[in-house]
């Protein structure tokens, strides 16, 4: 169980480090923001899924 919540927690930080760097670049880019709405929206969903599953696994690991 430490495996799974230690590959989640690294998913999740290099998750976030991606967006904190993309999310910005898609921004200045022109047309960026509609030509790549969907990779943005499906980050940030795919990281609040990996947020509530750190804090689950969380439980089980402490």
């Amino acid at each position: 169980m430490t495996l799974v919540f230690q590959l989640t927690l690294f998913a999740l930080i290099a998750l976030s480090f991606l967006l904190v760097i993309g999310v910005p670049v898609v921004f200045a880019s022109p047309n960026g923001w509609t030509d790549n709405k969907r990779v943005v929206f499906s980050g940030v969903g795919l990281w609040i899924l990996l947020v509530f599953a750190v804090g689950i696994l969380n439980s089980f690991v402490i």
